[in-house]
């Protein structure tokens, strides 16, 4: 079984783009979107839920309303004005609270406990190219790296009970915590970056990340064609970093009208671009 992530230094190059296009191209696979603060797989494969499950992670304070005496040194020591002020009570905003527990310390009564959050949800589906894991994470919440780590697991662990060759990951923009869970124990990286001054930019970090880590890295430019001595440039960088450049993705408006339909382009329409992303594909292996 392979393991191949799709990532980029940054948001809009059109990594999810490419992922569903693996996902149709793929024979034997598994997909797992591990974009969780983010997720948009879902809106091509459209996805069947089979199984739902609680993400749960972090600590927020909580009060027991029938027992609090509305003395107010929770509201004192709370930094982050999450005491709501209800005479006779007091009440906690769930959305303000930083989980730091000093308000439950504080409480002569002992009133105010600090309970595991619901941060989110994954899911596992089935689609019309097979099984599939994704998330969602709840607004504003954090530790979205751990649960990362739990949709690539489930996927993992679906992968190897199937006999299926791949798993192929939707990753997250950027260098923070949610990539760095998708990169461990991956067989190859692809990053799909664009020839403009931020694009390049953000691919030089991310590969200094993959290399930190000893991940197998290629590169993929999309829209190259819109900026041909910026697609040079990255050629030039990949060259001299020891990078291979395994495919190079034109500017298409079908790619759009493909996503508008709900398609990934090899499957709506047989052109230069689907060519380019089936040799992309023939590549990676």
């Amino acid at each position: 079984m392979k393991e191949i992530v799709v990532i980029s230094g940054k948001g809009g190059t059109g990594k999810t783009v490419i992922t569903a296009c693996f996902a149709s191209l793929a024979k034997s696979k598994v997909m797992a979107d591990c974009d969780v603060d983010a997720a948009d797989l879902h809106l091509l494969l459209h996805p069947e839920v089979k199984e739902k499950h609680e993400f749960r992670s972090g600590k927020g304070a909580v009060i027991d309303e029938e027992r609090c005496t509305g003395c107010g040194k929770c509201l004192e020591v709370c930094r982050f004005s999450a005491i709501i002020d209800n005479p006779p009570r007091f009440f906690i905003d769930p959305i303000s609270c930083e989980g730091c527990g000093i308000c439950s310390f504080v409480c002569p009564q002992g009133t105010i406990k600090m309970e595991e959050k619901i941060c989110g949800e994954w899911f596992v589906s089935d689609t019309r190219y097979g099984p599939f894991v994704h998330a969602r994470l709840g607004i504003a919440e954090e530790n979205s790296g751990k649960l990362v780590a739990i949709v690539r697991q489930q996927a993992k662990q679906i992968a190897e009970r199937q006999n299926k060759e791949y798993v192929i990951i939707d990753g997250p923009p950027g260098i923070g915590c949610p990539v760095i869970a998708c990169l461990g124990g991956i067989d190859i990286a692809l990053v799909v970056t664009e020839p403009t001054f931020c694009g390049i930019y953000d691919m030089q970090r991310i590969i200094k990340v993959t290399q930190h880590f000893g991940v197998k890295t290629c590169v993929c430019i999309n829209k190259c064609d819109l900026n041909p001595e910026n697609s040079k440039a990255i050629k030039k960088w990949c060259k001299d970093s020891n990078v291979e450049v395994i495919g190079e993705v034109k500017f298409d408006i079908n790619v759009s009208r493909a996503l508008v339909s709900g398609k990934s382009i090899v499957e709506y329409q047989d052109n230069s671009v689907s060519s380019q992303i089936k040799d992309l594909w023939d590549r990676l292996n």
